[in-house]
């Protein structure tokens, strides 16, 4: 009788786990296929090629698509090589000391932060304060605003990464004569693409379904950007406005099913690198 009690207990605690991931995929594939039920019947090739009319209650979406891609590539372009370097700035070049508890501290803080203070703060300094610069209301006011939102997130996930490179591999590349950046560039770096890549697709994420930062500095413009002095709107900022505004919600729907198609496009493309990077390095 001893030994089945454990036995009964695992049950019980397996079929308990079971059931928690089990609800977790229904809960997200029922989110995914209303939006999808809702928005299908509105997705057509004029609703994707044509542009907004009346506020976006009707048209399509196209500067909004391009604008869509237009702000996670500058965002990306500029919260990349700045989180990725202050990752190889903490783990490589800093020891246990004040300044990289404190940098840690205020990446972690900064992490905690809600959306909406990082679009106050980047309303005040990059649309007022910056105006000169960036043209107040301007593609490049929303990709610094959300580079500043991303920028936790692609650090930690980096650094994390760079971790997990055994110090053998720091090791052997110094003894065979590399200098300490040939060592970064050339072998810890490409041992860490994997992880590195997963933190750069997490931010992404994130600065492409934001909206309320957005709402501040973006502009919400209806016409594709011709510079990145321009506004522009995302989809997600145009899904809310448009749901807001203008009551259409069938609109919204499909924005939506586009919204979710695009996330599943960059994560699938994400998802491929980083198995060709890792088959490359394991060779």
């Amino acid at each position: 009788m001893a030994l089945t009690k454990p036995k009964g207990k695992e049950k019980i605690i397996n079929a308990a786990l079971w059931m928690a991931a089990f609800s977790t995929v229904i809960v997200l594939v029922s989110i995914i296929g209303y939006i999808f039920i809702k928005g299908m019947g509105n997705i057509s090739w004029e609703f994707l090629t044509d542009r907004p009319r009346r506020m976006g209650a009707e048209g399509g979406v196209f500067p909004v698509i391009v604008g869509t891609f237009y702000f996670v590539f500058l965002t990306l372009a500029m919260a990349a090589p700045i989180g990725i370097g202050a990752a190889v700035y903490l783990n490589e070049y800093t020891k246990d000391s004040f300044v990289s508890k404190t940098i840690r501290f205020g990446t972690e803080l900064l992490a905690g932060v809600p959306s909406i203070i990082f679009g106050l703060f980047g309303y005040v300094f990059f649309v007022i304060i910056l105006r000169p610069y960036t043209n107040g209301w301007s593609l490049i006011s929303g990709a610094l605003t959300a580079t500043c939102m991303i920028l936790p997130t692609i650090i930690r996930t980096a650094e994390e990464a760079l971790k997990t490179v055994p110090q053998s591999y720091r090791e052997g590349s110094l003894a065979l004569g590399a200098n300490k950046w040939e060592t970064i560039y050339k072998i810890i770096l490409p041992t860490a693409a994997p992880g590195i890549l997963t933190g750069i697709i997490l931010g992404a994420g994130r600065a492409i379904g934001e909206t309320a930062a957005l709402l501040y500095t973006l502009g919400g413009s209806l016409l594709p950007p011709e510079t990145i002095f321009h506004g522009t709107r995302t989809l997600s900022m145009h899904l809310y406005m448009v749901a807001m505004e203008t009551g259409r919600f069938e609109v919204a729907f499909g924005s939506g099913v586009l919204l979710i198609i695009t996330i599943f496009i960059i994560n699938t493309m994400a998802n491929f690198t980083m198995k060709k990077l890792t088959a490359k390095h394991n060779r």
